[in-house]
């Protein structure tokens, strides 16, 4: 949808950004008194590129994903995945999913229903597009680099989730029950044909080739 902006309009909005404060992780702030997950995918390393596959200009499907570190008293796990550069007062969102079991210990990829993919039946909320569907990224042209953050989170118990949660109501259930959190970031952007690649100026944090699972 968005690759057919012009270029001009990435380049306007380039300094309009939401930020990794505005992600979840960083709003719920889980950094003290919980533990950490350790969180990975078989497809692309902690701040480095994700492959065209999972975005909107190829098949469009969920990424793989894996994890460990979830403590014995979690119950459930939560998924958020968000863009912390879209241009936007808020992070989109591209993925919610609720009420893993604990025990799971990864999603394959496809996992998440997709535009063109039916996925394999996990609890999903609403993306930014009202959708439950993993929403795969589609950064305008000529705006740089986009940070993709997914965030796996470990629930104590509790009741399931509604139906469809949205955004608002995945924050509020995690401040009161999530005793774990990790992150891991994938990149994505547009080749913008107006400027030089080396000319891109991408303020992003060292690679770690095992993932992240906490933000500085």
């Amino acid at each position: 949808m968005l690759e057919k902006l012009p270029e001009a309009v990435g380049h306007l909005l380039r300094d309009q950004r939401a930020g990794l404060d505005a992600v979840v992780f960083n709003r719920v702030d889980l950094r003290n008194g919980t533990g950490a997950l350790v969180l990975q995918s078989l497809s692309f390393q902690d701040h480095a590129p994700m492959p065209a596959l999972f975005t909107a200009d190829g098949e469009g499907i969920s990424p793989p994903l894996h994890w460990s570190g979830v403590p014995e008293e979690a119950a459930s796990l939560v998924l958020v995945v968000e863009d912390a550069d879209a241009p936007t007062p808020q992070p989109l969102v591209h993925a919610i999913v609720v009420d893993m079991p604990a025990s799971l210990a990864n999603l394959p990829e496809g996992a998440l229903k997709s535009p063109d993919h039916d996925g394999t039946g996990f609890h999903t909320g609403r993306n930014s597009y009202l959708m439950q569907a993993w929403l795969p990224p589609d950064p305008p042209p000529g705006h740089g680099v986009h940070r993709y953050v997914f965030q796996l989170f470990a629930l104590r118990a509790g009741p399931d989730f509604e139906e469809t949660p949205g955004r608002d109501a995945v924050v509020e259930v995690l401040r009161e029950r999530a005793v774990a959190s990790g992150m891991l970031i994938g990149t994505y952007t547009r080749p913008d044909g107006s400027i030089k690649a080396d000319e891109e100026a991408v303020d992003e944090a060292p690679v770690n080739p095992v993932g992240s699972a906490r933000l500085a």
